[in-house]
């Protein structure tokens, strides 16, 4: 019995729908499933490891842990996680392996893993990647693992890869924000002035944007068109519309004079042009397309793709990659078949499966390594539109017809261009004019009229020119005779650079080479080890959280339109300049994106011992930037920014200010002689606004309540939390204390340390921290983890009512 025990199995899986597909396949008394549903564990917020770090004050920074402290989770619904860890801990005893069968991503690795490492696991560890839940990728997946005994060590480094992220987001997200909003935040505007490693830069890339388009002055270029006739009585207009505007009339002038007396043969070339299938899709692919077709953000998208990956019709969605292995080109003809069973319209178009079209190479759709995961791709199981919803089945059709039309024939075009050359004074001038049929529709079948909405232009950027086009072409001759029956000049006025839209801004972040226009920066940006999937920012997973954190910060705004332009505000201008001048590389989008490289290395090394090297010098360089960040911005004066710019908050906000708010406004407006703006009374954004402008001004450091004269009201949130602990503690809360911030700030402070300190022998333990490390172990010469315990997670936080509720990645001011 002890044997059987002792050589049991634990399949750990993220979600208890992947956990399902899978137990169809094994069932066995020497394996248990156990399912995370998320991260379990999160990181402690810093004042409960200290209590001096709970206040915002410049002498306390920096704020450098050598290990992230954690705590158990919490649930949407606010459920401690403590209880499915407790029962993974149970479930692991007498099991001598693990396989983790989480998402295939780092951020999957990393569910497993730290939960593993905070338990103290010491057996051996697989890694089942699963790339989709059908049967087929899953026997295939298994096979995999066979032949890689060493997964479990390749999958502790993509674990360490994300880990170290994670130890860079809270430094940096933690010290740069209080750091700045401390020292540089304008008075004007009091929410924090958020920081991070890759919403900065990405800031950047959009103020640099907004720049040129509010710096950009339209100018008048000009376009001469020749009406020609020729001797068979047809009549066509040619243009001359270089690719070097014509910006000085004179010039178009002397061009059109000397068009006005053409006379001569005609050229008319006529060739086939085959345009290929667009490529499939990756995650910031598609959030693209479906941002440009439904409107739809691309955290619904990502939602939707995940789903249909949970119930088995598309492959892993978290991707980077355009392109499949050229292992699967076995699968197209079954998978096109189930497809057609579902969009039965476009059965016709299939044909037999020895003439399906594989285009290999980085131009077509299969390569020999397509990275570490490769295209969205639908699956031989197809959904019924009784079983999903029309958001599901519409995102499952767009994948569906694009992995049909990349099996499809090239379409054929019959283009004709005809062309004069005008001699003129400033040497001969070319005039064109061309027009395409449909020759052979191939691929472009799938979609009709919908295909043109695949020559998507590079985000931020003018639509390149294109040559002179028409409908229809009259019947005209090679060297037909013809001559000039009008020349005139048509006046048109550049356009500034088009902002990136929603759906655009994770393509921008993830090809930032597409951005840069200087040659040895383009070099820089290139990938030897995936080619085809440059340095950016951010990864795949995380680069459509990072507009809403952007919005929160009013660094930018949304415009109107079904896939909304992004806009960035005074306020994100005015930050954004400020980290330039004191920080120049955190406001470089560049050498951002090569940090990350350093940080993908991590993922990427051979052997454990590699991994765990890289790591600790990755954080230990993390550690430096953070204490030069501080240092400088210590040296640094506060930013000046006109009032009247900071964004009005949205009047639709209905939730209504606190008395004290109302109280302390309405003393303000009567001392200065101010009117109070409509809706102060009955919107607290609104409210807020106005006290921000006109309320005194706190200044920052220890000295700051001595400083402050003058009282301001505390916080919705602060005023909730006062009158909670008053409750709970069995007092009354003073009504000082829901009037003033300092006298709120206090308060808090004592009675929610007390809360969250209890005397020693009542505790439940101290956090656990992650970092990697080595440990000795006299029975093994291998290197294996230590264990990260210090002490237990506390299973409860209290909240701080001036960060409002946290997430996995602590919420005071880090953010990615």
């Amino acid at each position: 019995m002890a044997t059987d025990t002792a050589s049991r199995t634990l399949f750990f899986f993220e979600k208890p729908s992947a956990m399902r597909q899978l137990q169809r396949f094994f069932k066995s008394p020497r394996t248990v499933c156990v399912s995370a549903e998320g991260h379990l564990l999160a990181a402690e917020e810093p004042g409960s490891v200290r209590n001096e770090w709970k206040s915002w004050r410049f002498d306390t920074l920096p704020i450098v842990l050598e290990r992230i402290p954690v705590t158990y989770g919490t649930s949407r619904s606010g459920q401690s996680h403590k209880p499915k860890v407790e029962a993974i801990k149970l479930a692991l005893q007498g099991v001598e392996r693990v396989i983790i069968a989480t998402d295939p991503g780092r951020e999957g690795s990393m569910i497993a893993w730290e939960v593993l490492e905070h338990l103290g696991y010491r057996g051996r560890v697989d890694r089942l990647k699963l790339g989709a839940l059908d049967e087929v990728s899953i026997r295939r997946a298994f096979a995999a693992m066979a032949k890689e005994p060493d997964s479990g060590e390749r999958d502790y480094a993509a674990y360490l890869e994300a880990l170290c992220r994670q130890y860079e987001d809270y430094h940096l997200g933690l010290n740069g924000t209080r750091a700045i909003s401390l020292r540089l935040r304008p008075p004007a505007f009091r929410e924090p002035w958020r920081f991070g490693g890759v919403q900065t830069p990405t800031l950047a890339i959009l103020a640099d944007l907004e720049k040129r388009i509010r710096d950009f002055v339209p100018q008048d270029f000009f376009r001469i068109a020749l009406v020609v006739t020729t001797e068979t009585g047809a009549e066509i207009t040619l243009w001359h519309a270089p690719k070097d505007k014509i910006l000085d009339k004179q010039i178009a002038e002397t061009i059109q004079q000397a068009a006005a007396s053409w006379s001569g043969p005609l050229g008319v070339e006529q060739k086939d042009v085959r345009r290929s299938p667009p490529r499939l899709f990756s995650k910031d692919t598609l959030a693209r397309r479906c941002a440009k077709r439904f409107g739809w953000d691309p955290q619904h998208t990502a939602k939707l793709a995940q789903d249909l990956y949970d119930q088995g019709y598309l492959t892993y969605p978290r991707t980077e990659s355009e392109h499949l292995p050229e292992s699967q080109i076995g699968d197209a003809g079954a998978v096109i078949v189930s497809i057609v069973g579902i969009l039965t319209d476009l059965a016709s178009l299939v044909p037999a499966a020895g003439d399906l079209v594989f285009r290999k190479g980085s131009k077509g759709h299969y390569v020999k390594d397509p990275g570490e995961h490769h295209a969205i791709v639908p699956l031989r199981k197809v959904p019924q539109a009784v079983s999903i919803s029309a958001d599901h089945l519409r995102l499952w059709e767009l994948v569906a017809k694009s992995f049909l039309a990349a099996h499809l024939s090239d379409g054929i075009d019959a283009r004709t261009t005809i062309t004069a050359q005008v001699p003129t004074p400033l040497g001969p001038k070319r005039f064109s004019i061309s027009g395409s049929v449909i020759k052979s529709p191939g691929w472009r079948a799938v979609y009709g009229a919908e295909a043109d909405e695949d020559n998507e232009t590079v985000p931020g950027k003018l639509k390149p020119d294109e040559e002179p086009t028409t409908g229809r072409l009259p019947p005209i001759r090679d060297h037909e005779p013809g001559k000039a029956a009008d020349a005139r000049i048509e006046t048109a006025k550049t356009e500034p650079p088009r902002r990136i839209t929603r759906g655009e801004l994770p393509v921008v972040m993830g090809r930032l080479v597409d951005q840069v226009e200087d040659p040895t920066l383009k070099a820089a940006l290139e990938n030897p080890a995936n080619p085809n999937e440059p340095k950016g920012l951010g990864t795949a997973a995380t680069r459509d959280t990072i507009l809403p954190k952007l919005q929160k910060s009013q660094y930018v705004e949304l415009l109107k339109g079904k896939d909304p332009p992004i806009q960035v505000t005074e306020v994100g201008l005015t930050f954004i300049s400020a980290v330039r001048r004191v920080f120049p590389a955190y406001g470089d989008p560049v050498g951002r994106a090569m940090f990350e490289a350093d940080l993908a290395e991590i993922g990427r090394a051979s052997s454990r011992t590699e991994a765990i090297g890289k790591a600790a010098a990755y954080q230990e360089r993390t550690r430096s930037r953070v204490s030069e960040l501080i240092t400088t911005i210590g040296r640094s004066d506060t930013v000046a920014l006109d009032p009247t710019c900071v964004p009005t908050p949205s009047t639709a906000d209905a939730k209504p200010p606190t008395k004290a708010m109302i109280a302390f406004a309405t003393s303000i407006a009567a001392q200065r002689g101010l009117k109070l703006p409509p809706g102060l009374k009955t919107n607290s954004a609104i409210c807020r606004t106005f006290l921000d402008q006109h309320a005194p001004q706190r200044s920052s450091g220890p000295a700051r309540a001595a400083q402050q004269n003058d009282p301001r009201p505390p916080t919705d949130a602060m005023a909730r939390y006062a009158r909670s602990l008053a409750e709970q503690k069995g007092i009354e809360c003073p009504p000082t204390v829901l009037a003033d911030f300092a006298t709120c700030r206090t308060f808090l402070d004592e009675y929610s340390s007390k809360a969250q300190n209890p005397p020693e022998k009542n505790r439940a333990g101290t956090p656990k921290g992650r970092r990697p490390a080595v440990r000795a172990d006299n029975s093994n010469d291998k290197p294996k983890r230590a264990s990260a315990s210090m002490r237990r997670p506390t299973e409860s936080r209290a909240k701080d009512p001036l960060r409002g509720s946290r997430s996995r990645t602590a919420a005071s001011g880090r953010d990615e």
